[in-house]
């Protein structure tokens, strides 16, 4: 089973919720950063890509990068724009886009449960990506975004955050991107901090990465590294856990992750691909059952049926995302590592069908493939079974908000 940790969160005051919390820093190049915390000084993006302050020809991985986020958050603190609870808490959040809405439980997960297999996982990461998170965290002493986590809904976990919803008042709640709510709560009866503390640990056998498995990755070297400096700390320590929102996966939606290739289309195409798939013309691109995809190319769109000889019941090998890397990639374009090769790019399904007939027909993209999202049954499965999903497979909208919360590791005061 599973531990979670009640933490004293770092959080914007009330009055300052809407203006500190932002996208997070994994969504948005420097750029895009740079332009949305321009003329807000409140952006919690002055602390997540400090870049965004210093000069544009200035390395965003160079140590003055980090050193200012620090800088940022201790400045954010000063002036009282974030506050720090004075006792441990858990929090809810809730995020409502286009009338759905999902609850996660704010608190901090356990690195031994990470390491031991609790904590399931079904991306690789980048060294690369992890080391520039790591830096963040030592810098701030802090995680300073959360991980999104699930796990299968338990009744009387879900009866006790939705009680706790309906009978105490929310202490944030304003519309931000993509005009989706943020309302959060703090739990503060330790009663009922304490009956969540039980129920997680005697009825949760684990949890699932759903997105952020890098700062997963960086938060858990950060702690074992710190576990190594402090050897008289206890268990309890601040940097043995890292911070988390956890949702009930029967509240989740995954959004499809479409393709778009640069490759030229050779005259036998077709023929290539009716060895495995059934072809037809369709009027709408967007696929509407699993096994089926849609290709928009020359300004038509077809509809891709995936004949029986190619399905599979393995949890990875069965995936659509996999059933077309194989049978149209890899075999027709020789397309093999979609984390490398350039002539392969992923759209997110927030952006629509028109987003890749735009593509396409700019000339950019030869051609482009959608595809029917991956459910959260496929995701837990692929974790159970230990495997690694192909990468882009999963959508997740909306987007968890940075600056909500962060939690403080406690070791630049020892």
């Amino acid at each position: 089973m599973v531990k979670i940790h009640p933490f004293k969160s770092i959080r914007p005051a009330t009055e300052f919720s809407e203006k500190i919390a932002t996208l997070p820093y994994d969504v948005l190049n420097s750029a895009e950063a740079r332009e949305l915390g321009a003329n807000n000084p409140y952006s919690y993006l002055h602390i997540d890509k400090a870049e965004i302050d210093l000069p544009e020809t200035l390395s965003s991985y160079d140590d003055q990068v980090y050193e200012k986020a620090a800088r940022n958050l201790q400045a954010f603190l000063q002036k009282k724009w974030l506050i720090q609870d004075d006792q441990p808490l858990l929090y809810l959040y809730e995020l409502t886009m286009n009338g759905r809405a999902q609850t996660g439980l704010v608190t901090c997960t356990s690195i031994s449960d990470y390491t031991e297999g609790k904590i399931k996982k079904h991306e690789f990461t980048r060294p690369e990506k992890e080391v520039d998170r790591i830096r963040h965290i030592e810098a701030c002493d802090a995680n300073t975004s959360p991980i999104f986590l699930t796990y299968r809904q338990h009744k009387q976990i879900q009866t006790v955050t939705d009680d706790w919803k309906t009978t105490h008042a929310p202490v944030y709640d304003f519309a931000s991107f993509h005009d989706v709510t943020h309302r959060v709560w703090l739990i503060d009866q330790p009663e009922v901090i304490e009956q969540l503390v039980t129920r997680f640990a005697q009825d949760v056998p684990a949890l699932y990465i759903a997105d952020g498995h890098h700062r997963t990755e960086s938060a858990v070297k950060v702690g074992q590294k710190k576990k190594e400096a402090y050897p008289e700390a206890t268990e309890t320590a601040e940097f043995n856990y890292f911070l988390s929102v956890i949702f009930p996966k029967e509240e989740l939606e995954i959004l499809d992750y479409n393709r778009v290739l640069k490759v030229p289309i050779e005259t036998n195409f077709f023929e290539q691909l009716e060895k495995n798939f059934v072809v037809s013309k369709t009027e709408s691109g967007k696929p509407t059952q699993a096994k089926t995809f849609g290709m928009y190319l020359d300004g038509q769109w077809f509809a891709l049926t995936a004949k029986e000889e190619i399905l599979s019941d393995d949890p990875v090998a069965g995936l659509d995302v996999s059933l077309l890397q194989h049978h149209v990639f890899a075999d027709i374009f020789d397309i093999q590592d979609v984390r490398t090769d350039k002539r392969i790019d992923f759209v997110g399904g927030i952006r629509g069908m028109q987003e890749l007939e735009q593509l396409v027909d700019s000339g950019q993209w030869s051609v482009a493939f959608a595809v029917y999202p991956t459910t959260m049954d496929d995701l837990l499965n692929v974790a159970d079974a230990g495997k690694i999903m192909p990468p882009k497979s999963t959508w997740f909208e909306p987007k968890l908000l940075s600056g909500l919360f962060v939690h403080d590791l406690e070791t630049n005061d020892v």
